[in-house]
């Protein structure tokens, strides 16, 4: 008889500390630099400078601070439709095409999530700034008259936060779209159905699910991300970590960073929810 089920049966009924004991190091090192710092920070916000919900009436009350939530939910928005838009033909091409060409292109993909984020976000502050390639050929090409300014914008933290984020779209969506029965396709062309038709009611219901969970898997990551808008954003389009960032290291106030932060958190949370639900949802295939 083999060992591995002797093993898994005796580790199993054995006691609590023999049967998880591996993870108390993992447990011990996330309760004390993650969740106890976390739980600090968050009673700051009801407890400095004195008990109550001033902090709270803050943020939601001032119009900067609404500002800065406003800008947090568009960036994250546009970010996921464009992820959406851009990762769903590029999932579809790596499914059905043949292996030399879907290969290079999944490779690219990987590589690109394998570099590092600093860098990656430079890169396209050298594209987009003034002097860069982008402005540069145009210019050469007499399309614009002087450079435009994409730099320290809305477009610019789009792009850059879309190019990190495409990966997470289209790698769910290529296996799901895998997947799929390509006789379902063929019957509905027996049928007299067109591609669009084929697309609207096969096609979309069948990677439903998948689209709905990468979506909010990009969303949940766009509203917290701090690096790319602060390299390639500006102070009048200032998200959520930002702002944070600024109020722990500048303004030292930890109170309404702490607000803040657990602002995200619950936003974070209650997105996470409706992802788990999206996850048990079976896969329907007409």
């Amino acid at each position: 008889m083999s060992i591995f089920p002797t093993r898994r049966l005796r580790v199993a009924s054995g006691p609590w500390l023999e049967s998880y004991g591996l993870l108390l190091p993992g447990l011990i090192f996330l309760a004390v630099f993650f969740v106890i710092p976390l739980c600090l920070t968050l009673m700051l916000s009801f407890t400095v400078p004195s008990l109550g919900l001033e902090h709270y009436r803050t943020l939601f009350f001032t119009s900067a601070y609404r500002r800065i939530f406003a800008n947090t939910f568009l960036l994250a928005t546009l970010v996921t439709a464009v992820s959406l838009a851009l990762g769903l033909p590029v999932a579809w091409f790596l499914a059905i095409a043949p292996r030399r060409w879907s290969q290079p292109v999944q490779l690219v993909l990987i590589l690109s999530m394998w570099t590092n984020l600093l860098a990656r976000t430079y890169a396209w502050v050298v594209l987009l700034q003034d002097t860069g390639p982008i402005n540069q050929t145009l210019l050469a090409l007499h399309l614009i008259a002087e450079p435009l300014p994409l730099m320290n914008s809305l477009f610019a933290v789009t792009v850059g936060m879309t190019y990190i984020m495409l990966p997470f779209v289209v790698f769910p969506l290529r296996n799901r779209i895998a997947m799929l029965e390509p006789a379902l396709f063929q019957a509905a062309t027996l049928c007299g159905a067109s591609r669009m038709t084929s697309f609207r009611r096969i096609f979309l219901p069948a990677i439903a699910t998948t689209l709905g969970s990468a979506g909010v898997s990009v969303f949940v990551m766009s509203l917290g991300y701090y690096v790319t808008p602060s390299l390639l954003g500006s102070e009048s389009r200032m998200v959520l970590a930002e702002l944070i960032a600024q109020l722990v290291q500048s303004v030292l106030d930890w109170g309404l960073a702490g607000a803040a932060a657990l602002v995200l958190l619950v936003m974070t949370l209650f997105l996470y929810g409706v992802q788990r639900r999206l996850n048990r949802q079976p896969h329907t295939t007409p």
